[in-house]
């Protein structure tokens, strides 16, 4: 069977560009007697995957009808016998219409009206028709909807609810675009074989599906996923678990598995949002829990390297300045000479003349380190008669001004500290070493985990009839590109331990003095 499926989907998926995961979510909601609908704009191929779907199967019906808000009931369900309502029975001809069909396609769903509505949903989840006063089985596998929007209607969620799998279809991207455009100048018919399924077999392999049992991790991430949809305000009814349930069951028969695995839960994503804005969510949520999240890992990692490279090599440069025996801190002035004067201040001159400031109310004292001779002084800020200038709110003659040692201008020279190297204990450096060791090993866990779950997500899309495309996909994508900068954070702190063994102690420099 599952060579069959393969075969089946390079049938449904040849000319069809990038619609790898509806063409398989359409076959997997008919081998589960469910249903799909389709979110996109016109000219998707949503029609077009509808009716290869139909072509899967031996001797069955196809019905395909576009719905506008003027549709009747007789357009879906088929026009009122004339005979019947001679004998006064309401009685629909419905040999080629819906209620005779095994696969439909029904576009713009819903704008279908009340009259339409109520016979719809019964078929749609019953597989029952009411013609007239008589309650008819109806032959479905599968209905394919499509819409433009979903409702804003109220009335409509009933409709909404009876499609287990909802798949948002986007037009064709850049990179697709070379592939569409061969598909015009290519006239290669499709000539795969295709191997058939009979309406028997959608029968056995739903029978048998129903031996399959969760995992205890399966049921564990079920149940999370319920309240973290309930966090979300996101409303699952109990049926809608059910028919997940049965799903699930399908597609690890159909696998050949025994039980339901996590990844078969991953298929989930398609069935638990109720506007396209969660699917995001969804997504986020299945790659955190999945443990694919690889960039998260790499962000932190990266905040968590860098950290600790400024950290080491601050320690690097650390250093410490001399002190004699009184505890003074050491310097050494221009001449070599050792002190415990951190500068050195003389009176600056200029051609031997001696240099002032400026009175104390203007912005630049020191007229930008030029200072002042006592002529540029008088004339600048004294008057000519007195030489007189007004300073904090009295009158200060010029002899005052420059008899007053605080008012000339000084040159300072900063004397160079004498350093040693900083010392830190065996504890620290112990310490320090023990971190740098634990982290390196969680680092090299998360990449070879990485690794391991890459192989993983590989088998599985070579090997899982259904899983092929969508976020895990991007996530093995993910992982393959960003493993490598794992291995090189993992270098890098390698490199940090030797820093940390180069670290100066006491007892590392007894060793190097003898």
């Amino acid at each position: 069977m599952k060579a069959k499926l393969q075969n089946i989907f390079s049938y449904i998926e040849f000319g069809l560009i990038e619609r790898t995961v509806p063409v398989r979510l359409s076959l997997l909601a008919a081998l589960s007697g469910e249903h799909l609908l389709l979110l996109g704009p016109p000219g998707t191929a949503k029609s077009e995957m509808a009716r290869k779907l139909c072509d899967v199967f031996f001797d069955v019906t196809y019905f395909e009808r576009l719905l506008t808000q003027f549709s009747v009931p007789e357009e879906l369900f088929g026009p009122l016998s004339i005979k019947a309502l001679e004998d006064d029975r309401y009685h629909r001809l419905t040999h080629g219409y819906l209620p005779d069909a095994n696969i439909a396609f029904i576009d713009e769903v819903f704008k279908s009206n009340s009259a339409i509505l109520n016979s719809l949903l019964t078929i749609l989840n019953e597989r029952e028709f009411d013609n007239g006063s008589v309650r008819v089985g109806v032959p479905l596998i599968s209905v394919i909807a499509a819409s433009n929007e979903l409702p804003e209607d109220e009335s409509l969620d009933a409709l909404l609810d009876r499609f287990l799998f909802r798949y948002q279809v986007a037009p064709v991207s850049n990179d697709g675009f070379d592939s569409l455009l061969g598909l015009l100048s290519n006239s290669k018919n499709n000539n795969i074989a295709l191997e058939k399924i009979s309406v028997s077999d959608i029968e056995s392999i739903q029978k048998k599906s129903t031996a399959i049992k969760l995992t205890d991790k399966s049921s564990k991430l079920i149940c999370k996923l319920r309240n973290f949809l309930s966090d979300k305000s996101i409303y699952i009814s109990d049926r809608r678990w059910h028919k997940a349930l049965k799903m699930l069951q399908v597609c690890a028969y159909t696998n050949g598995k025994k039980s339901i695995d996590v990844w078969d839960c991953a298929l989930l994503v398609h069935l638990m949002w109720q506007n396209p804005e969660q699917i995001n969510d969804l997504n986020n949520w299945f790659i955190n829990e999945l443990n694919l999240d690889i960039d998260a890992s790499v962000k932190r990692i990266d905040k968590l390297v860098v950290a600790w490279e400024l950290k080491l090599s601050e320690d690097e440069l650390k250093y410490t300045q001399k002190t004699n025996a009184n505890g003074e801190y050491l310097y050494k002035t221009p001449e070599g000479k050792v002190t415990t004067q951190h500068e050195r201040v003389t009176l600056a001159e200029r051609d031997n003349e001696v240099l002032f400031l400026a009175p104390p109310d203007k912005s630049d004292r020191t007229n930008k380190g030029q200072g002042y001779t006592l002529e540029e002084l008088e004339k600048i800020f004294f008057d000519d008669n007195y030489k007189q200038t007004h300073i904090k709110g009295r009158w200060v003659d010029v002899q005052n001004y420059i008899n007053n040692t605080q008012n000339r201008l000084v040159k300072r020279v900063d004397y160079e500290a004498i350093t040693e190297p900083f010392y830190f204990s065996n504890e620290y450096k112990y310490n320090q070493k023990s971190e740098l060791t634990e982290i390196i090993n969680n680092v090299k866990s998360e990449c070879d985990a990485f690794t391991r779950i890459q192989a993983e997500i590989t088998a599985i899309e070579t090997d899982h009839l259904w899983l092929s495309g969508d976020f895990i996909t991007k996530a093995c994508c993910d992982i393959k590109l960003m493993t490598p900068k794992l291995v090189d954070y993992h270098q890098r702190l390698q490199a940090l331990l030797v820093l940390n063994d180069s670290l100066n102690t006491k007892e590392n420099q007894t060793t190097k003095i003898d």
